[in-house]
């Protein structure tokens, strides 16, 4: 994802004021101010709050126009197709060091073909699932962004370390399950999520639940990535990194609350 592609990038490893940490080879404080000044952003051209929500909010404006198209469509193949366009563009924008607004923008997209497509897909299922996991989303984004805005709840090393950890093991789950539906090995279309129960409840619904916090979690790491970067006075192109990392996080968190309302309601 694209917090952890970019976590390393040098525009944030400035120093709180802006200006890159010298190295003690430097001897003179003229030659350090120009290494400052030449290594710093001008004005205007640093990340800010304010141009990354913005850069966020076309990003999500796109995205809607997508679903408006996959939902009307409602034909199988377009918003699969669009799934396995919108993957590859994921991992591009994830694993290049320089965001590219296009990339994003085309990310967007076609993420919201698949997002409208899939929504239409539940909904013929479940009358009004997709009402309800809009409204989950929105209060899982808004407790997340009230709780890290208050500061009660902060990224940390050690829990990001736990997360990469859980989220490798939930892509393992996710790739064996897909094999046994693929194969035939289990009949029920939500494979081992809607076959196995835990004390009679579906395993969906119980790993949903765990899911979700996960992206909670991942929602932190990306308001930290942008605070972070508005702190260092990274360049103002990093905003679109962290509008990518955000819509990613949202559109994972939105899927994930969806098949588990399917399958609770199923």
């Amino acid at each position: 994802m694209a917090k952890f592609a970019f976590s390393r990038n040098p525009a944030f490893a400035t120093n709180a004021q802006g200006g890159v940490v010298a190295a003690q080879a430097v001897s003179t404080q003229q030659l350090d101010e120009i290494y400052n000044r030449a290594s710093t952003p001008a004005e205007g051209e640093v990340m800010t709050v304010e141009d990354t929500i913005a850069k966020t909010v076309g990003a999500f404006a796109l995205l809607l126009v997508g679903a408006a198209v996959g939902w009307i469509s409602g034909m199988p193949i377009l918003w699969i197709g669009a799934a396995i366009v919108g993957l590859v563009l994921g991992l591009i924008n994830s694993f290049k060091r320089e965001p590219v607004p296009a990339l994003i923008l085309a990310y967007a997209g076609v993420e919201g073909v698949f997002v409208g497509g899939i929504s239409s897909f539940y909904e013929a299922a479940f009358d009004g699932v997709v009402v309800q996991a809009v409204i989950a989303t929105l209060v899982v984004i808004g407790v997340t962004l009230a709780l890290f805005a208050s500061g009660k709840i902060r990224a940390s090393k050690r829990a990001t370390k736990v997360f990469l950890i859980a989220m490798i093991g939930y892509g393992l789950f996710s790739l064996v399950n897909l094999v046994l539906i693929a194969t035939g090995a289990n009949s029920d279309p939500w494979g081992l999520r809607g076959s196995f129960t835990i004390f009679g409840i579906p395993l969906g619904v119980v790993l949903g639940v765990f899911v979700v916090l996960m992206a909670a979690y991942s929602l932190v790491l990306d308001f930290d990535f942008i605070q972070r970067g508005v702190n260092n006075k990274a360049p103002r192109r990093y905003g679109w990194t962290g509008a990518f990392g955000i819509m990613a996080t949202v559109i994972w968190l939105y899927l994930e609350i969806l098949r588990m309302l399917a399958i609770a309601r199923r």
